[in-house]
């Protein structure tokens, strides 16, 4: 697992445009919100973008960019942020090398059968691409609000 104060591993993933898109590009520029979620379009994953999209402009304020992470394709990031009018960055793992170098590819047990899935994670990234804030294990609702606050006493 990750910590507060070591340096944010290194990325480079495609967004739903298709495009690349680096940490290394943010540094010395931006804040990153990198939260990881199971999957596009399911009831947790949906509250948690459309929270980020409501606050955007207020994270844009506070030189940060939100940026998403899930195994799902470039094409069903786009249908996702079609269908919800998103307006974050979704980056598609469809590897899992992202996940598993920020720790959140995990097993765990739903009515009795075991299987790996996202554990629903952010991280807080600031400009020089340290990790500011590490969160294992979180609840979409109220999530994106949270985040912020923390983003506010950078």
């Amino acid at each position: 697992m990750l910590e507060i104060q070591q340096s944010a591993p290194l990325f480079s993933a495609e967004n739903q445009d298709h495009q690349q898109v680096n940490l290394s590009d943010y540094t010395g520029k931006k804040n990153v919100v990198l939260y990881f979620y199971p999957k596009d379009d399911t009831p947790g994953c949906t509250i948690e973008a459309n929270d980020f999209t409501k606050l955007a402009a207020d994270f844009a304020r506070f030189d940060t960019v939100v940026i998403g992470v899930s195994k799902d394709s470039c094409e069903s990031h786009t249908d996702f942020i079609k269908k919800f009018g998103l307006k974050v960055d979704l980056l598609a793992d469809v590897s899992g090398e992202l996940c598993e170098s920020y720790g959140v590819w995990r097993e765990r047990e739903k009515d009795g059968v075991k299987k790996m899935a996202i554990l629903r994670s952010t991280f807080i990234i600031n400009k020089q691409g340290t990790l500011v804030d590490v969160e294992y294990g979180v609840t979409p609702d109220g999530h994106a609000e949270q985040v912020l606050e923390k983003i506010k006493k950078l």
